[in-house]
Parts: structure tokens; sequence; C-alpha cells
């Protein structure tokens, strides 16, 4: 019997190609796709397959769900993968931005016990914080507030903070980051934050909590992410094959 990876499916297969497309600009905002039996034929599956592309690309906020009416790209939040860890710089380029930053301040700080036990500090150390407005294409789209080791603070405080990624270039000392947890809750703005970000205070934001290790299992951070509501869309992607072990694991101990 063979074992290994399953195959993705079709209808994935061809919903990534049309989402690299409409990335590339083959098709722009607004614009309407080709019709289901059009792009049946160019990839030679059913108008099922095409309809399931369709239905994926709308989970992901691609496409319109008009019913009746040819597909559209949409202009909407930029849809985020929390299926691969990538820095928030490398992830704006992928989508064709370009990232930056306005750095609000950096200090050393006795970190509150949610921070201290996430970075693994004993009472009494102190973390580095590193608080930045990040930017897509010169527009606000997050307030970052980032507690790191304090081991780490040297090589962060050589770097020019409102034009590099630190993730990225802590790499050039050997400083990987490899795994990361998140947690996702959505919020109103608060006075502080909407006056860094220039929105209205109660505008709807989603505020994540990272914590990410080296391959060592050493914690190398602890962030605070605060996004746009309108701006940025996580795309989280499951698979029933992902939960085979685990649910015949569970079957098996009862």
């Amino acid at each position: 019997m063979t074992t290994g990876q399953p195959r993705v499916p079709r209808y994935r297969e061809i919903a990534e190609q049309l989402r690299e497309a409409i990335e590339n600009g083959e098709f722009a905002d607004g614009e309407s796709l080709p019709s289901e039996h059009h792009l049946g034929e160019r990839y030679g599956v059913s108008r099922g397959t095409i309809r399931q592309t369709f239905a994926y690309l709308r989970a992901s906020g691609i496409v319109s769900s008009r019913q009746g009416a040819r597909r559209q790209v949409l202009r909407g939040p930029r849809a985020q993968p929390m299926t691969e860890l990538l820095s928030f710089s490398r992830w704006a380029r992928s989508i064709g931005e370009t990232p930056s930053s306005r750095t609000i301040g950096t200090e050393f700080v006795t970190p509150a016990p949610e921070v201290r036990e996430k970075l693994g500090l004993t009472q009494g150390e102190q973390a580095f914080h590193v608080e930045r407005v990040r930017l897509l294409s010169g527009a606000a789209i997050m307030l970052e507030s980032t507690y790191y080791p304090e081991r780490l603070a040297a090589p962060i405080l050589a770097m020019d903070l409102d034009a590099e990624s630190i993730t990225d270039n802590l790499e050039d000392y050997g400083i990987v980051f490899v795994d990361a947890e998140h947690s996702i809750e959505a919020i109103g703005a608060t006075a502080r934050t909407a006056e860094l970000l220039g929105i209205h205070i109660g505008t709807p934001l989603l505020r994540t909590m990272r914590r990410t290790t080296d391959p060592a299992g050493e914690v190398l951070e602890c962030s605070f992410d605060t996004y746009l509501g309108s701006a940025v869309a996580f795309v989280v992607r499951n698979s029933v094959a992902a939960g085979a072990v685990s649910r015949v694991r569970s079957k098996v101990s009862h």
C-alpha cells in the first residue's frame, strides 16, 4: 500500500493558478473572470470542478459571489496566509507592495506577566520592546508591538528600523525564526491606536499575538500586531487528511 502526502484536489490547483494570475496583474481589480465554461475547457475539467474553484476563491475573499453573473476580482483586504511563516516585509513584497515602518520607540522594559511567560523570562528579567507602525506602499495598516529577549537588543538597535525587517536582518546573525503560534481576536481601536494609525476610535481591528522560536526551540519574540480589519484578512487552510492520524488515535484510545 502506498503512503505519502495526499494529492491536492484539482479545484485547489486551479484556484492557486488563478490567484497567482490575479496577483501578477493578469486580471485587474473589478474585472470579470472567464466563464465556468471557458475555464472548464482551459483546464480540462467539468463545470462542477470550476464551481468548487470559485467557492474556494470566494472563501479566501479573492472573487465575488454574485449569483448568475461572472465572478469579479475583489479589491479588498490583502490575504495573509497563516500556514507559512513570513516576515511582514517578505509578505508585503510577495503581494506587490512596498513595506516600510515608522518607529514609535525602543526601550528595555519589565514585561507584563503574559509577556514574561511567553518569553520564558524569570521574575525581574527585562525584555527589549520595539513599537512600530507598519506601512504597505505608504499606507499605515498595522501597529506592531514586539518584545525580544535582551540578547537581541544590540543587533536590532544597529538596524534602520524604519526601512529594514528585523526578522530578515537577524538571519545575518544566525538567528532564524522557524516556528510560531498565533492567536487572533477582533477589537476596536483605542484612542492611542487610532491616533497612530490615523483612524477613528472604535474602528474594527484584528489583533494577533505571536510567539516565535528558533530551530532549538528558544523563544525569539512575543509580538502583538494590530491590523486594520479593512486592509488585511488572515487565510487558514485546513485539510481532512491533516487530522486523519489524530482521529484514528482518538478512536483507538476509546
